[in-house]
């Protein structure tokens, strides 16, 4: 008997980190941003939540696996690849969507009960749930002394007593060239994130200005969710 079963295949997501076309080096002061500040990174985490594949007609194939939802550790080397198992119909697809951080729907405490992903936990005076990003590392100061950082972003308060919270992910969506996924078929998406690109456009971030610490800078929280928009890209 004919199985009435439509054709489908897999997909996989290799994760990188670079700075402006080279692969990110860790623990060295090599790179500088748009604002002139010389820094190193030390450590990369993140989430994307809700991810989807996209055909040419705009119909969604959301991936449903780990809640559709990932964690990037560049401490971690096994982070650096996600291979959901979900079936995804066999076809062609133009574009890959994410939530940068967790989405809403996920991103309440306890969501993640075992590390490493409960370490990303958010402060409850913040509005709880988990941290989208930390980059840790140091920068140069105006007088040539090295400061730390922790750029991390999650939800922001939107009353000065703490009594209401905003949501501070963000969509992605990137073109996907050439992107057909055949029967029985694993295809692999290259995702990469350029660090340089946290700090320019639309907005420029200066580390003499914010400093290294902005969990509760709700300025800085906004320009980073804006600049998020084009941090990220397609690996060919």
């Amino acid at each position: 008997m004919a199985s009435c079963q439509k054709p489908s295949g897999n997909v996989c997501v290799n994760f990188s980190t670079s700075v402006d076309g080279k692969t990110l080096q860790l623990d060295t002061f090599l790179y500088e941003n748009a604002s002139g500040n010389h820094y190193l990174v030390s450590e990369v985490q993140y989430f994307i939540s809700d991810v989807k594949l996209i055909r040419e007609d705009g119909t969604e194939v959301q991936i449903l696996s780990d809640s559709g939802a990932h964690y990037v550790d560049l401490d971690i080397p096994a982070t650096l690849r996600w291979e959901p198992s979900d079936e995804i119909p066999a076809g062609h697809y133009t574009a890959v969507s994410f939530v940068f951080g967790l989405s809403p729907r996920l991103n309440h405490n306890y969501f993640y009960t075992n590390a490493p992903e409960n370490n990303m936990a958010w402060p409850g005076m913040l509005g709880g749930g988990y941290h989208y990003m930390k980059i840790n590392g140091k920068w140069m100061n105006t007088e040539g002394v090295e400061m730390p950082f922790n750029l991390h972003t999650g939800r922001s308060a939107t009353q000065v007593d703490g009594s209401d919270f905003e949501d501070n992910s963000f969509l992605v969506t990137l073109p996907l060239s050439g992107f057909n996924i055949g029967r029985n078929e694993t295809r692999t998406i290259g995702l990469n994130m350029n660090v340089n690109n946290w700090f320019v456009n639309p907005n420029l971030f200066d580390f003499n200005v914010f400093g290294g610490s902005i969990m509760q800078n709700v300025t800085a929280q906004h320009i980073l969710r804006e600049n998020g928009v084009d941090v990220f890209s397609i690996e060919k």
